[in-house]
């Protein structure tokens, strides 16, 4: 082949390359075309709702997408009917929703014919933790005092803002295994979220309330119609949680953590998957997201689509385990 011949077809590459390039790069480059539907499963008040709202404020504040994320609540079923929902919009990457313990757990206890493996796993965002309150005028001072009722009248109950053999159940049955009660003997009450349950708590409906120590922050503190018996961390929280003693600190020998992350539609598209996984690590990074996590008692967490999707995997595991136990496993 002669020297011209090489040129020229070096020169008819060029194009062809340049064109390769390019369409990689819209690939990676893939940003939403419209708003995205982010949805809390549960009533407003609760832990997704309160993450939900926190990460679209953050991004819209810090300027970090075009497009807007829309809070959606989606309550019923303990995240069961929002499940459904995004379940039939497979491929859509403009629809997320939060997530958390309960997408493992009530699966496994039979209340939903979706489970995690059904959604595209996005990032896992943080971490936060049970926390145990009473009403500001209750007679329980500590731990012990509620356990001691709790053993004495197994008619007293316990609520909280998940399904039976969902997060705060599973979070109270191992704190209620470390006080010496058998995990079942607890009469849990489940509501439609974490506000519901604390207004039930406020009628005097309900001895105690477990929940996330995240969405309980913000109404403890002086004046509050609230009080806090203990925290499910390892070392106390900051902020507004900082007077809140651990479980540990009482002699109970539990922790308990409550991940949250971010899922997506089935079979969304990778590189829609890259440009929230880019974007929440961004968020995480800024100074709002900082001081909103600090108010809040959230630890980052963060984790990409692969990890996060392996991490879920080993939960289910665990979790049946602790499921067997309470004898709420559904198979």
């Amino acid at each position: 082949m002669t020297t011209l011949s090489l040129k020229r077809i070096a020169v008819l590459a060029l194009p062809m390359a340049a064109l390769a390039m390019t369409t990689s790069a819209q690939a990676q480059e893939w940003t939403p075309s419209k708003s995205i539907e982010f949805i809390a499963p549960a009533n407003p008040g609760g832990g997704w709702d309160t993450l939900v709202r926190t990460m679209s404020r953050v991004i819209q504040q810090e300027s970090l997408a075009d497009e807007s994320f829309a809070a959606i609540n989606v309550p019923g079923g303990g995240g069961a009917v929002a499940w459904a929902q995004v379940a039939r919009d497979s491929g859509n990457p403009h629809k997320l929703f939060a997530t958390s313990p309960p997408m493992i757990l009530v699966p496994l206890a039979g209340a939903s014919r979706y489970d995690h493996t059904d959604f595209t796993p996005i990032a896992r965002i943080n971490t936060d933790y049970s926390i145990i309150l009473v009403a500001a005028d209750s007679e329980y001072q500590t731990l012990e005092d509620l356990f001691e009722a709790l053993k004495a009248n197994p008619g007293l109950s316990v609520g909280g803002g998940s399904a039976p053999g969902s997060m705060d159940h599973i979070s109270m049955a191992g704190l209620a295994s470390a006080a010496g009660m058998e995990p079942s003997a607890v009469n849990y009450i489940p509501f439609s979220g974490g506000g519901d349950a604390m207004t039930n708590l406020m009628g005097g409906h309900i001895e105690a309330v477990i929940g996330g120590a995240g969405e309980a922050v913000g109404q403890l503190g002086e004046g509050s119609q609230l009080r806090a018996l203990g925290v499910s961390s390892e070392e106390r929280l900051g902020g507004g949680l900082a007077e809140v003693p651990t479980y540990q600190e009482q002699g109970y020998d539990y922790t308990f953590d409550i991940w949250r992350g971010v899922m997506g539609a089935p079979e969304m598209p990778e590189e829609a998957v890259e440009y929230y996984e880019t974007l929440f690590a961004e968020m995480l990074e800024t100074d709002a997201w900082r001081e909103a996590s600090d108010q809040l008692g959230w630890i980052d967490a963060y984790q990409d689509s692969e990890t996060f999707g392996a991490f879920l995997d080993e939960q289910q595991a665990q979790f049946s385990s602790v499921l067997t136990d309470l004898g709420l496993l559904r198979q």
